[in-house]
């Protein structure tokens, strides 16, 4: 963050304080990540899911939010996507296809979803002045866009998974909703994972055990588990996980937030 600050003589000069990356998680696989000059991102924003009892009073507080990232089109992770768009003019950060069914579908103005923040796998969109880039990984998943409950589902393209990297902050890996596959070993060819969010719920997901393996593959710093204990279906625990990482000697700090807690993440 940059501030102006007047001297005696009236001239100006600019004092920069440094901010560490924070990170906010709402529940299921939604995630607020505040940059060290003040950015904000949303990651799946659905922040009015059951376990969140803030959700609605946190989406109506939201004053800034400069980007929004989805992973696909299922509606636990396109969330409050659209209505927290029309109200702060964030920009959605989303595969092509799922651009496309968001402003069709969905309503998300089609002005914030252009070519500067829409890609595909593999590519890398560098935003926000280079602060944060974005790098579109895949997931083994469904992506299904749903206009509502009795609705038929849209094609929404292919679920990914997401690199998030903040300059002079961490690295992150939001794996999405993903079973566990080979090639999540080539995510961390690249960059180094600092920070994994990992689902752990089973059901429509990996469990933990799968998960522990996923973890293995990618070796990052710290992983934080996701997506689980939202709904009964989502059996996973995060006690479970840490039993199925320490089998498997994996050697990452293991990090349960609470919902709606905020920690401070350094590179």
């Amino acid at each position: 963050m940059i501030l102006p600050i007047a001297l005696a003589d009236g001239n100006l000069f600019d004092l920069v304080i440094c901010m560490e990356t924070q990170l906010t998680w709402y529940g299921q696989s939604a995630f607020k990540i505040t940059t060290p000059v003040g950015n904000v991102l949303l990651v799946d924003p659905w922040l009015t899911n059951p376990v969140f009892e803030r959700g609605k009073g946190e989406v109506a507080a939201l004053k800034r939010v400069d980007l929004i990232l989805v992973t696909h089109g299922h509606s636990d992770h396109v969330g409050n996507a659209v209505e927290i768009a029309k109200r702060t003019r964030a920009k959605l950060v989303a595969t092509y296809d799922l651009s496309a069914a968001m402003t069709t579908v969905l309503g998300y103005p089609t002005e914030l979803a252009d070519m500067e923040t829409t890609g595909h796998f593999g590519g890398t969109l560098n935003l926000l002045d280079r602060e944060v880039s974005v790098t579109f990984v895949p997931a083994w998943h469904g992506a299904g866009v749903e206009k509502g409950e009795d609705s038929p589902l849209f094609y929404g393209g292919n679920p990914s998974g997401l690199i998030i990297a903040i300059r002079d902050g961490p690295t992150f890996y939001h794996t999405g909703d993903t079973d566990l596959f080979s090639d999540m070993a080539l995510v961390a060819r690249y960059k180094k994972i600092d920070i994994m969010l990992v689902c752990i719920g089973d059901h429509f997901t990996m469990g933990p055990e799968r998960a522990a393996d996923a973890v293995k593959l990618i070796d990052p710093r710290t992983v934080i588990p996701m997506h689980y204990g939202t709904f009964p279906v989502l059996t996973g625990t995060p006690e479970a996980f840490d039993r199925a990482l320490k089998q498997r000697d994996v050697k990452a700090d293991l990090r349960v937030m609470k919902i709606g807690e905020t920690i401070k993440v350094s590179e």
